[in-house]
Formats: C-alpha cells, structure tokens, sequence
C-alpha cells in the first residue's frame, strides 16, 4: 500500500480507486512536483520550475494535469497581483491506494506496479542524496537518522494492523511537528522523509 507523504489534520489520506487519477502518477516529474508542493505548502509554477530544474510551460502542464484530478488546488489569496496561479495539495494527509482496488483489470495492475516502481525510484534517489551528502548534516542529524530492516514472522492480517500502527505513528509524530512549527517552534526543525515498506517473501 504505497503512501504519498504523505497529510489534514484528523483526516485519512485520499485513497485513489479511480484508475485515470493513479495514471496521473506514472510521470515521475509529477511525482516530484507533487513532493515539492507538499513540502512548500504553496508556491507557483515559477517557483516549483525552479526547483526541478524545468521550464515553467512543461511545469505548468503538469500541475494542470495533478489538479484535473483533484490532486492539487489552487491556494486563493496568494498572488499580490493576481497574475500567477498559487497552488497548494488538496489534501495535507497525502494519498494511498490498494492492490486490490486495481487487480481485477490487467491495465489496472500494470498501471499500479508502474506507479509504484516510479515512487519507489524517487525515494531512492532522495535517499541515496542524503548518503551523498550526510557529512555536511553534522553529528546530530547523522546519529538520529536510521535505515533499518526487521524480519517478522506475521501472518497477512498481522501484517495488515502492523502496517496501520505504524502510520498512526507516523501520524501523530507529523501532527506533533506541525504543531510546534504553528506555535513558532521553529528551530532546529528540517524536512524529515521516512520510508516504509512491508511485504511478504520466502527465504
């Protein structure tokens, strides 16, 4: 069950069953401009360009196209002049979706898997910059950080409520954050990626 950063507060995230919206995510710039509107809470095509390194036209269709599918929305009240759009995620707890949702079709199973490798493409290339650069994150940020394997022995129910307790976690350390950040606990504070993946194998 593959989760966007993941986030309204008390609320689940979007669960995605309509197989037109999960294409939308087959694109691996959307998927980082998604990512980088839910990290900037808002900001324009011109601002999310600059940070993907894209021109502001090719931008500008994507977040058409995250926001035809209900995505992203517009943030009102942003633009001094009216004049550029300001955009904002539509919903702050993310998205998820479900295999089951989609494997009844051969497309929808092709289309999931693809979406699902794109992510999985993302957060490595996210992480494998943190390796790259974790020196110049300093002693504290380097020992608090973790990259950790468990093995257990579950059955697919276990698993299953092992897998929502972890995001009831992952929940109220998110809530937690943006709490202090309101109340102008600022200091100190970054921008944290957890990565979590639960799955069956035999050795």
């Amino acid at each position: 069950m593959p989760e966007e950063e993941p986030e309204e507060t008390g609320a689940d995230p979007r669960r995605i069953t309509d197989l037109d919206a999960l294409k939308v995510f087959t694109h691996p710039l959307r998927i980082e401009l998604y990512r980088a509107l839910f990290t900037a809470r808002t900001a324009t095509a011109s601002q999310l360009a600059d940070q993907v390194d894209e021109a502001v036209s090719l931008v500008s269709y994507h977040l058409r196209r995250l926001a035809a599918h209900g995505f992203i929305t517009e943030a009102p009240g942003q633009s001094s002049d009216g004049r550029e759009r300001w955009w904002k995620v539509s919903s702050e707890r993310g998205f998820t979706f479900r295999t089951s949702d989609f494997a009844d079709r051969p497309e929808g199973a092709a289309v999931m898997g693809e979406v699902t490798r794109q992510l999985l493409a993302t957060r490595y290339a996210r992480y494998s910059a943190y390796l790259d650069q974790q020196l110049a994150w300093g002693k504290e940020w380097t020992d608090a950080s973790f990259s950790s394997e468990y093995m257990p022995r579950l059955t697919a129910e276990e698993m299953h409520r092992f897998g929502e307790e972890l995001g009831e976690l992952i929940k109220r350390w998110t809530d937690r954050g943006r709490a202090a950040e309101e109340a102008g606990d600022t200091e100190g504070r970054e921008h944290v990626a957890v990565h979590l993946y639960g799955f069956p194998y035999r050795p």
